[in-house]
């Protein structure tokens, strides 16, 4: 059995990160943007900041994290990643309901542990559906 945190899989996951931050000061600006200063409920707020920021995600992932599968069109490829957010989105609205209006937590630091969670689910299923085993 295979070890998964091979050198090449570290790496990897290090651009991965990189990437996520970048998408996650977008994802977050734009959250407390709608949220505070245009007055959008929260889970409303968090569904557009996380459509937007996997936009910015996708372009940056498929450039610098994951190499293309040559048996795979850019369509399909694209309508993978698609579903495999919209799983990520459904797993962030729940963990942001269930962390602001259940355990009353501010929705910022729900924010912070919602997508902490969520980028395990991330990288994991798109290195398994969308990359070339290296």
């Amino acid at each position: 059995m295979r070890s998964v945190l091979t050198k090449p899989a570290v790496q990897q996951f290090s651009k991965f990160a990189v990437v996520g931050i970048i998408s996650f000061a977008v994802d977050w600006a734009l959250l407390v943007a709608l949220t505070e200063f245009l007055h959008v409920d929260y889970l409303v707020s968090t569904s557009i900041s996380f459509i937007v920021s996997v936009a910015l995600n996708y372009a940056l992932s498929m450039k610098y994290v994951f190499t293309h599968r040559d048996d795979m069109s850019r369509k399909r490829e694209f309508t993978i990643f698609a579903i495999l957010s919209a799983i990520g989105l459904g797993l962030t609205d729940v963990l942001m309901f269930v962390g602001v209006t259940v355990l009353n937590i501010a929705y910022q630091l729900t924010k912070v542990l919602a997508t902490f969670c969520v980028t395990w689910y991330n990288f994991f299923t798109r290195k398994k559906f969308l990359s070339t085993t290296e």
